[in-house]
């Protein structure tokens, strides 16, 4: 039988995807300056931000330029705030207004917010009109440590986390630390569980830091908080350089995650944050990784010491987890994991700090983190 074989090769076409520029700010966030809406400047700016940031003090002056939601040529769109609002809905309305409003493929969308915000925004510009340049100002810990590097986007779907998205990473990151100093104390605890996710997996250094700099991290001590949120953003920049699409090293960056993701799921997205669920989820990493002896168990319990120090539960099965079954109803969300390649069970697990590895575990290993 005569063949005939061809490959034909494309370019990177998405405009904006081939690098993010990342610029920190010192002071008050100052969106009029850093954008200057309602001035030409070539291309028009769509920006997305949520109830809770829009009517926060030091936004003020920028909500304020947009009246009915338009200054000049630009449009800001104000949406619900939550894990509730990450749905391909508001991911629709997103989209719907853009095109309202006349933007095209050579405009900007701007997600400003925190990671739900960050994911939505660059999810939709990713399939409007096959593609538009975005842009984030993260305003969360976690949206700066995590959620606005790297490029995922995306939504959740029946109560699952993030089953819909896209890679696409922004083309401009802009952060202003100060405005962690705004957020309530379940939001700062959810972006610290990310940062001490990645001191385990990448840092020892940032990991010294955070074991003896508890209380002026804790305290959100600006200098502090200085050094560690770069510290993360180079550390994930790293390896989402080397392996872009998550076939390999990127896949670490989901520690915690399998566990996180089901307790999430469990309670019911929004009940519990992002980061107190992968926290939860490190534990029982660290309690799979001991009982399989890949790790020595002072190593497990050098990590439970680090998680209680910042008020991270560390029980086999989480305090805002009722009824019976428990090991059984995990296994259950887990195998709908979008990180499972068959039908076992991935998941991220360590032999010491900073040497981690991937594995997949029968159910039964899976059981014995929650005993």
């Amino acid at each position: 039988m005569k063949k005939t074989s061809f490959t034909v090769n494309y370019p990177a076409i998405y405009s904006g995807t081939d690098k993010s520029a990342i610029t920190f700010y010192e002071g008050t966030p100052d969106l009029v300056s850093l954008y200057k809406p309602g001035e030409d400047k070539g291309a028009r700016y769509f920006f997305v931000t949520d109830s809770t940031v829009g009517t926060l003090p030091c936004m003020e002056p920028f909500v304020q330029k947009f009246d009915d939601g338009k200054c000049g040529k630009d449009s800001l769109i104000i949406l619900g705030s939550g894990e509730k609002y990450k749905t391909l809905d508001t991911v629709l309305e997103i989209i719907n207004h853009a095109l309202d409003d006349g933007f095209n493929r050579k405009d900007i969308f701007v997600g400003i917010g925190g990671g739900v915000i960050c994911d939505i925004t660059a999810f939709a510009a990713s399939i409007f009109k096959r593609g538009v340049k975005v842009e984030f100002v993260p305003t969360t810990l976690l949206a700066m440590v995590d959620a606005s590097v790297g490029g995922k986007t995306g939504c959740d779907l029946s109560n699952y986390k993030n089953m819909i998205g896209t890679f696409y990473p922004a083309a401009k990151l802009s952060y202003f630390p100060e405005f962690i100093q705004y957020l309530p104390e379940n939001q700062f605890k959810s972006g610290l569980g990310e940062v001490l996710k990645t001191a385990i997996l990448f840092d020892k250094e940032l990991y010294n830091l955070l074991k003896n700099e508890s209380e002026k991290v804790l305290a959100r001590d600006k200098d502090t908080l200085m050094q560690v949120i770069p510290a993360c953003v180079e550390a994930k920049g790293r390896i989402v350089e080397k392996d872009f699409t998550e076939k390999g090293e990127r896949a670490f960056l989901n520690l915690g995650h399998t566990f996180g993701h089901a307790y999430e799921t469990i309670c019911g997205l929004g009940n519990v944050t992002h980061g107190e669920a992968v926290a939860w989820g490190i534990g029982r990493m660290a309690r799979l990784s001991a009982v399989k002896d890949f790790c020595l168990d002072s190593y497990k319990l050098e990590i439970y010491d680090l998680l209680e120090k910042y008020g991270f539960d560390t029980s086999s099965v989480p305090q805002m987890v009722n009824g019976g079954g428990i090991g059984e109803r995990f296994l259950e969300v887990m195998r709908m994991d979008k990180k499972n390649e068959t039908s076992t069970i991935r998941v991220i697990l360590q032999k010491g700090l900073c040497d981690t590895f991937i594995s997949e575990v029968s159910d039964q290993d899976i059981l014995l983190a929650f005993k």
